[in-house]
């Protein structure tokens, strides 16, 4: 039983920054932004979900199952992540790469606290037991001095797991794959990383979302595991009956000049080969909808649509259907994860090979950040553009990755990879 109270917030930006401020005293917190930009599907400014009643921390076996128990008993919200490695909860595969990071599997928990920002209204949402607090809290938070962010430089040294050499070898033995037809296409990745770390994680997502203002920008903490996200992309949205995935396939640089940034996207969307990729990820996208559908509601809603962000274009298309009620919200998850955009066509197969051409263990990259509402309803992004931390370890690392095709030049997906990695780099070194 939660207790709801409304406030007008004046100063939207303003009060996100002091929000997220505040929150740090928790040892664990989610915040959800969209940057104030304008996505179809959102039905939310901002979120902040802080301090757990209840959680459920797995590793893969059988989290898919411990997931719908706990969602379908606490019927609340619920916030956490899925990590890319759940894949072998569904199908006979492994992960035995190195884990420096060291994230659960999957980690959820019911908040205490709940703020919910739409343009100038903010709800507030506190269970039962802590219902006193809310009107103190609002003023707290209100009243915050915003602490200045330093300049220091950081000491340690970024390095890279694939060199160039590697990585275009690595990416000419999957071409071999395709070749030989197990694969049409599959993402590859590649981590950097740090040893011997020690980072402010506000400072360093405030400075990351300032550089990229992303639709589905993420700061979680869970004990002294962080994970700082730009992330452009949305993963699975359900409301009702509706489900709705949003793949990005297709990706170049934005320009200063206006008609120069012009021709890039129309570049973009006439480019052969990013098209194919988009179009074989969709088909991926719509047969795995289809497991959980209604009949005949599988509906491709925009095709290669060219959407700007800040320092890159991109190509996503929309897939959408109707949820058979045969089926719960953690079945759509289970039968669609991980994300087609980030494994490659067949998904099976490109997992297989995925885990023997990549060094690291993925984790929480390529995984998810979400929430579920209390009625059922989801909306999950995907953990790309960002910075994992363990505090503990002084670990810091993020990965970057391209689709892989025929048509595919290594040079290119390699001069793509560092042109995914540039907002990153730039806030840790």
């Amino acid at each position: 039983m939660r207790t709801t109270i409304s406030y007008s917030i004046t100063n939207p930006l303003l009060f996100k920054q002091q929000l997220l401020q505040w929150a740090q005293q928790f040892r664990e917190v989610v915040f959800l932004d969209s940057n104030n930009y304008k996505q179809a599907y959102s039905d939310f400014d901002a979120v902040l979900a802080v301090d757990a009643f209840t959680s459920i921390k797995t590793d893969y076996r059988n989290a898919f199952d411990d997931l719908q128990q706990y969602q379908q008993t606490t019927k609340d919200w619920l916030f956490g992540y899925l990590s890319y490695d759940l894949k072998n909860d569904t199908e006979a595969l492994v992960s035995e790469k190195t884990d420096e990071i060291q994230f659960s599997d999957l980690y959820f928990f019911q908040p205490k606290k709940l703020f919910l920002l739409k343009d100038t209204v903010l709800e507030m949402h506190y269970l039962k037991l802590c219902d006193d607090e809310i009107t103190e809290d609002f003023e707290v938070i209100s009243d915050l001095n915003l602490i200045v962010a330093s300049e220091e430089q950081h000491d340690f040294e970024i390095c890279q797991r694939i060199d160039a050499e590697n990585y275009i070898l690595k990416v000419k033995k999957m071409q071999e794959h395709i070749q030989l037809g197990a694969i049409y296409e599959a993402n590859f990745c590649m981590e950097f990383y740090a040893n011997n770390a020690t980072i402010n994680p506000l400072e360093q997502y405030w400075k990351l979302n300032a550089i990229a203002q992303p639709p589905f920008a993420v700061f979680l903490k869970t004990a002294h595991h962080y994970l700082l996200s730009a992330s452009p992309e949305r993963y699975l949205k359900k409301k009702g009956s509706t489900i709705i995935s949003q793949p990005i396939k297709g990706t170049c640089k934005r320009f200063s000049e206006a008609i120069e940034d012009e021709c890039a996207k129309e570049k973009l969307f006439n480019d052969a080969k990013e098209r194919s990729e988009n179009v074989m990820i969709v088909d991926l996208v719509r047969n795995d909808l289809s497991r959980t559908a209604r009949k005949g509601s599988v509906t491709v809603t925009e095709l290669c649509g060219i959407y700007s962000f800040s320092q890159v274009h991109h190509m996503i298309s929309t897939v959408s259907s109707e949820l058979d009620s045969q089926f719960s919200a953690v079945d759509v998850l289970k039968t669609t994860f991980p994300m087609g955009s980030m494994t490659g066509a067949p998904k099976i197969s490109a997992m297989q090979i995925i885990e023997d051409l990549e060094v690291t263990k993925r984790g929480l990259y390529s995984g998810a950040v979400g929430y579920f509402t209390p009625e059922g309803d989801f909306d999950f992004n995907v953990v790309i553009r960002s910075i994992l931390y363990n505090e503990q370890k002084k670990y810091v690392s993020f990965s970057v990755g391209s689709a892989i095709t025929s048509l595919s030049e290594p040079e290119k997906e390699y001069a793509e990879c560092w042109l995914k990695a540039k907002a990153m780099l730039a806030v840790l070194s």
